[in-house]
């Protein structure tokens, strides 16, 4: 099942636009949002990892006042961006082998880090605090439980992995961060599994 993992970048190349048309902007993910920005000071950077074509996200937190630097591995969503919000910092990239130099204030990585496999996401920990500045916080989503799952985009298969919920734990622990708040399949997140973490 992991092979169908490989088809998850150029499966979002080819259907950027189907993306923007379909993704849903009604911000079913404010909550979570609010407590994000809430570790963030005012006027910080925030790295948005898999940002897809910007929407609703990374527009939230620029309007909130912070300042985006978002990578894709996409360049058809990244000119959507760059096209959108001209004064915020786009660049193709895969996270995996994300290496920017620099420190954020927040990272976020919302539906796109579950794409990768599960040996993949192990090797994301080391990436995320390379980029977190001390006090950063880190959101991202992931499945409720350990397991491989293959759904549909455009007639396409769409690879999902997760963790389990102590490799997660544990994950963060040793990488520097404490766990702020948890839910999994939040009823209020259109069954979402949020985790919300800060660099100590």
């Amino acid at each position: 099942m992991s092979d169908a993992a490989h088809t998850i970048v150029p499966l979002y190349q080819r259907h950027a636009q189907a993306y923007d048309r379909l993704r849903a902007r009604n911000l079913f993910e404010k909550s979570w949002l609010d407590r994000f920005a809430a570790l963030v000071p005012a006027g910080g950077c925030v790295l948005d990892i898999g940002c897809g074509m910007g929407e609703p996200i990374a527009h939230d937190l620029i309007a909130r006042g912070f300042r985006v630097t978002g990578i894709d591995s996409s360049p058809a969503l990244i000119e959507i961006c760059r096209g959108r919000f001209p004064r915020q910092t786009w660049d193709v990239a895969d996270m995996r082998d994300l290496a920017l130099g620099r420190t954020f204030d927040g990272l976020i990585a919302w539906d796109s880090f579950f794409h990768l496999t599960p040996d993949d996401q192990r090797r994301m920990f080391a990436v995320f605090q390379a980029h977190a500045a001390p006090g950063a916080a880190l959101m991202f989503t992931s499945g409720p439980a350990f397991g491989e799952a293959i759904g549909t985009f455009e007639g396409e298969p769409l690879y999902h992995a997760s963790l389990d919920p102590d490799e997660y734990r544990a994950l963060l622990a040793a990488h520097g961060f404490d766990v702020v708040q948890h839910v999994a399949d939040d009823p209020a997140c259109n069954g979402h599994t949020v985790w919300l973490a800060q660099r100590t």
